[in-house]
């Protein structure tokens, strides 16, 4: 769901590149020591799931887990993210560099809101139910990603609005997936470590 240089118009670009900054900025605040080895894996990880590419028709798709990382660490994820973002960039061309302020609004901010959404179902103290509301939270996130690049793409031009119809629903396979993946992954930490939901100062 990288959008590549060239694609946005300029007042995009710059838009995007000074929320993102603001987004990065209060990650840092509310990043403390304890926290940076869970932002350093969910990085990796979302650097690693963004890699896999799978064909759907004309386009492709992949797995992008920030809806997972938005759950554990709150307003963190903006930094965590954009370290990915800007590796694969810099290593692999994916996406680009001036587009990147946009990319990582795109991916980053739709994990707050999901932190923000999901926090109180996580807090239930029942695996279950945590389970639960990390798998809203992990489809809700692709589904405000893909929004987000639509409204991105739909702002650079009209000739955009078919392509930003179609991230949505070429998305939709993704919103499954990652909503299972995230569930998962909430289950297993709500049984052995529950204190990882909770415990983000100043993003909860």
């Amino acid at each position: 769901m990288h959008i590549v240089d060239g694609a946005l118009a300029n007042p995009v670009v710059l838009g995007g590149a000074a929320l993102a900054a603001g987004g990065i900025a209060l990650g840092l605040r509310y990043l403390p020591l304890e926290r940076i080895p869970a932002a350093g894996v969910l990085s990796a990880a979302f650097f690693v799931a963004s890699l896999i590419h799978v064909p759907i028709g004309p386009s492709s798709v992949h797995l992008i887990l920030n809806g997972l990382a938005g759950l554990v660490l709150g307003w963190a994820a903006f930094p965590a993210l954009f370290v990915g973002l800007l590796l694969q960039a810099v290593f692999f061309g994916f996406g680009g560099l001036t587009v990147l302020g946009v990319n990582t609004l795109a991916i980053a901010l739709p994990a707050v809101i999901v932190h923000y959404l999901c926090r109180s179902g996580m807090r239930a103290g029942n695996p279950v139910i945590a389970a639960l509301w990390g798998g809203i939270g992990g489809a809700l996130a692709i589904a405000l990603t893909t929004a987000l690049v639509g409204l991105a793409l739909t702002l650079s031009g009209g000739a955009f609005f078919l392509a930003a119809r179609l991230v949505f629903f070429a998305h939709i396979p993704v919103m499954v997936v990652e909503a299972l993946l995230s569930a998962a992954a909430v289950y297993l930490a709500a049984r052995v470590k529950p204190d990882l939901f909770f415990t983000l100062k100043g993003a909860s």
